[in-house]
């Protein structure tokens, strides 16, 4: 199902996504993707268990490690708890937060038996997630129209992928889209939008290679207001390695932006790769302070044990998480479920 079914209908399968031999011509030259085969979201999508399986498997045999051959939790318990936790790369200020939780919750019930360890864990670990504004993630609010979202992000974390699947998925809810290829500095990141503007049935909006990011921004949006779009997604570059340049280059385009939409953009997505781990937290570092980032979208998890990653850096920041990659298929682009996510990795 559509992680935008409570708008409208079932999502379906794209019924003009176009041959995915398309892709060779993007991977020629990296995209976002490094090089991975688009696929069309055939057969049944990913479910939340599956896509995690690593991740949980790693935390599990952990834990179970831990508590074996014992009845309560004691500080050994707790010392291979924080192994556990900081091996699945929730990182090191986010699993002390943890286990100072559970220690107050030992301390205060006295005794604690290890079978309700994974119920206090969920628990807490939701209470943290909640202080980081993860209470109750709505997609977008589709009174603004048309919504801007600025998806912001480095090279090779699926940026470009990721906006593509959530073009399809908004399209498939009945919403008009419109994407903004404002990442002029690779020819890679503008073919590949082009592939998945086609796959999803979208208007794009481009122009030359080294073009002004922000004049196509300026363009996409004014596009969808002239056409009355519902959703205007932009891509932009996702260079590190002058930070200054990219404060000037996001806060260029927010800017011009504004011109059109005077509180635009409403959202600014930060894609990560879950896969990269304490990489991860790196990247959020750099771009809040580049940009004031509003939620997380958190791709590859399904490739990989460090999946911790997504309640370290949505602690760690207070951004919430929106959206979670678990597989190559549209519909493996989820909404963010606190509840099931926790449930999903601990039970």
């Amino acid at each position: 199902m559509g992680i935008f079914g409570k708008f409208g209908k079932k999502a379906k399968d794209a019924e003009k996504v176009k041959d995915a031999e398309k892709v060779k011509d993007a991977e020629k030259v990296k995209d976002a993707e490094k090089g991975k085969k688009v696929k069309d979201a055939e057969g049944e999508e990913t479910s939340l268990d599956e896509g995690l399986k690593k991740t949980k498997m790693s935390i599990f045999d952990k834990l179970s490690h831990a508590i074996v051959g014992k009845s309560v939790v004691d500080d050994e318990v707790l010392d291979s708890i924080e192994e556990a936790l900081i091996s699945s790369d929730i990182g090191v200020e986010t699993t002390q937060n943890i286990i100072e939780r559970l220690e107050a919750r030992v301390a205060r019930d006295k005794y604690l038996s290890t079978e309700e360890l994974n119920r206090i864990l969920c628990e807490e670990i939701e209470d943290l997630l909640d202080a980081a504004g993860n209470s109750h993630v709505e997609p977008f609010d589709f009174s603004k129209k048309p919504y801007v979202i600025m998806a912001v992000g480095v090279n090779g974390v699926g940026k470009t992928t990721t906006i593509g699947k959530l073009a399809a998925q908004l399209k498939n809810e009945g919403k008009k889209v419109i994407l903004g290829a404002a990442d002029t500095f690779r020819a890679a990141a503008v073919d590949q939008l082009v592939i998945w503007s086609e796959r999803a049935g979208v208007d794009i909006v481009k122009q030359e290679m080294g073009s002004d990011p922000a004049s196509v921004a300026y363009d996409a949006v004014k596009s969808a207001v002239a056409k009355n779009a519902d959703v205007v997604i932009i891509d932009t570059a996702g260079r590190l390695h002058n930070k200054v340049n990219l404060m000037n280059e996001l806060t260029k385009i927010r800017n011009v932006m504004r011109k059109v939409v005077p509180d635009a953009p409403h959202e600014v997505l930060l894609i990560i790769d879950g896969s990269t781990g304490q990489n991860g937290f790196l990247q959020a570092k750099e771009f809040t302070k580049a940009t004031d980032v509003t939620a997380l979208a958190v791709t590859k998890l399904d490739g990989t044990a460090k999946g911790g990653v997504v309640i370290g850096i949505s602690d760690q920041f207070h951004i919430p998480v929106k959206f979670i990659g678990i597989g190559e298929k549209i519909e493996d682009l989820k909404l963010f479920d606190k509840k099931e996510f926790i449930e999903s990795l601990f039970k």
